[in-house]
């Protein structure tokens, strides 16, 4: 399969929130620093790879009727071990994504690709898919999260970037990030549920108008070919 290809759809074409539209409860509720969305992208890209697959791997002894069933206990079975460890080793970013981490077991874009890619595709593509997707979907966390965080409370990378003991990132949670102008002047309102469903809705909205004027010019481009061919006729 072409990889090229693949990765446009990842982060452009078949953008997992910004295109299919899925997964995007916990988009909203954790973007609140870039601390949550990388650490949510992050986890949901590991975990999403590795359920790829494995699926993949074992997808012709699958029986149909409970293809769903076995997905959601593979699934189940990462998203514990990121947990533990996520608990083990960064307990800052488990407290604050909390119940979300999981959620990441039903969480559509997981379940969604083990049911349109990776039951009919091989290892290798499934794998590479898994990385695209996920890349796609973190780096629309880390567009929300700067968008809200800076308009809101006026810093860029709260929780991840500490300036007060030398500029450094912290897995610990406790960075006050780079304030860029002082936070009662931010829009408090875009730290709040709102300001994730206005940030989300912007996004998707610029993503099909992108989208769109691609299409057209695709299309001109083709009918120029196509009235050219003819004259030349």
């Amino acid at each position: 399969m072409n990889r090229k290809k693949q990765f446009t759809e990842g982060l452009i074409t078949n953008n997992p929130v910004l295109v299919q539209q899925i997964g995007m409860c916990a988009t909203m509720a954790i973007t609140t620093t870039l601390f949550n969305g990388v650490g949510m992208g992050l986890s949901v890209l590991i975990i999403l790879t590795c359920c790829n697959v494995v699926i993949s791997a074992i997808r012709k002894i699958i029986p149909g009727e409970i293809r769903l069933a076995i997905f959601v206990v593979v699934i189940a079975g990462f998203v514990t071990i990121v947990d533990m460890l996520l608990k083990a080793f960064v307990p800052a970013l488990s407290e604050a994504l909390g119940v979300f981490i999981p959620l990441i077991v039903v969480n559509c874009i997981i379940i969604g690709r083990a049911e349109a890619f990776c039951q009919k595709m091989p290892v290798k593509d499934s794998f590479f898919d898994g990385i695209f997707q996920g890349v796609g979907y973190t780096l629309v966390l880390i567009a929300m999260c700067v968008i809200r965080e800076l308009l809101g409370a006026g810093r860029f990378g709260g929780g991840l970037i500490d300036v007060a003991n030398g500029f450094r990132f912290t897995l610990d949670g406790t960075g006050a990030g780079i304030q860029i102008f002082p936070e009662s002047y931010g829009a408090s309102i875009m730290s709040l549920p709102f300001g994730g469903f206005l940030t989300l809705g912007f996004l998707i909205a610029a993503m099909q108008y992108a989208l769109k004027k691609s299409e057209d010019k695709k299309k001109a481009k083709a009918e120029a070919k196509s009235d050219e061919k003819e004259a030349q006729e």
